[in-house]
């Protein structure tokens, strides 16, 4: 049962930092493309800084996010042969 809370709790941190990675990610193509039409060499460099963290931070997310179904699934798993007496 505790193992349930703590894969719940992994998959919902796993898809707030795929959210805010994605949303960073989308500022830094913005900052990216306003400092490319400005010549702001600054600011396209700030939006592709912006665009790599969003990435990190999307995998990070994808990865608790798949740890947590993973852990869960092993759970069944040992619940399954617990219940057949293997």
């Amino acid at each position: 049962m505790a193992h349930d809370k703590e894969d719940r709790e992994l998959e919902k941190d796993g898809l707030i930092n795929s959210v805010k990675g994605k949303a960073t990610e989308a500022k830094g193509k913005i900052k990216d493309a306003a400092g490319g039409l400005t010549g702001n060499t600054g600011l396209q460099a700030e939006g592709k800084v912006d665009q790599l963290g969003g990435k990190i931070r999307n995998a990070v997310g994808n990865a608790e996010r798949k740890l947590a179904k993973q852990d869960s699934e092993t759970d069944d798993d040992i619940d399954r042969d617990a219940n057949r007496g293997t």
